[in-house]
């Protein structure tokens, strides 16, 4: 019944319309409802594994979330294989984007990997303003040879033509249709979609402080 309110955000012909209200009060239509699970899930049992096996918390956490992460596997959006194609063409091609600079954070959990956009303050203040472009010894001085001066010209041209790494932009996962979030929310049975998330970020939350009382 709860999903019904759905109707009474805006809806394009195939698609939910992101930032749009659910029905509920203060809660909006999200835009990445499928991989935001996928990584809340996998990153949670990452760090169930640091609770003792024995820990009835950790026993009936896991099995709960293991349960909705197979729910949230089991529904893929159109074109979600080639886009994943893309996206580690992209990461082979530019290693940096997930190096300490990058603009994405790379996750992987039970052979599964993840790709997100780093959040304002994972990056070193001292070093924010960097728009990624490596860092290279000073050129030496004095003057140079016809063949000098047309492969210094050759990579000028071949490095403007690159985009910096800090102005590049990760390809978001292929969206769900209204068809498919309907039928995760009744496979998982908890509600909308939103409020499902918002559970699995309490979750995400919560075990980093059951890992400090060491439950």
């Amino acid at each position: 019944m709860r999903p019904a309110v759905r109707l009474l955000a805006a809806v394009k012909p195939q698609f939910l319309e992101s930032g749009t209200p659910t029905g509920l009060t203060g809660l909006f239509t999200h835009p990445t409802p499928r991989g935001t699970l996928s990584y809340l899930y996998s990153s949670t049992l990452d760090k169930l594994q640091r609770i003792p096996e024995s820990s009835v918390y950790r026993q009936s956490t896991e099995a709960l979330i293991k349960h909705r992460l197979s729910i949230v596997d089991s529904v893929k959006p159109e074109g979600y294989e080639a886009w994943q194609e893309r996206i580690k063409k992209l990461l082979e091609e530019h290693k940096d984007l997930t190096g300490p600079h990058g603009i994405a954070v790379l996750h992987s959990h039970g052979g599964n990997q993840f790709i997100t956009s780093r959040q304002k303050g994972e990056v070193d203040e001292r070093i924010e303003e960097w728009d990624g472009a490596e860092n290279k010894e000073p050129e030496l001085e004095g003057t140079r040879s016809k063949e000098e001066r047309a492969k210094q010209f050759q990579q000028l041209v071949e490095e403007a033509q690159q985009p910096a790494i800090g102005q590049m932009e990760i390809e978001p996962e292929p969206q769900l249709t209204k068809e498919q979030i309907e039928e995760l929310e009744a496979k998982i049975g908890a509600g909308l979609i939103e409020e499902v998330i918002q559970v699995a970020e309490g979750e995400h939350m919560l075990v980093n402080r059951m890992i400090e009382a060491r439950v």
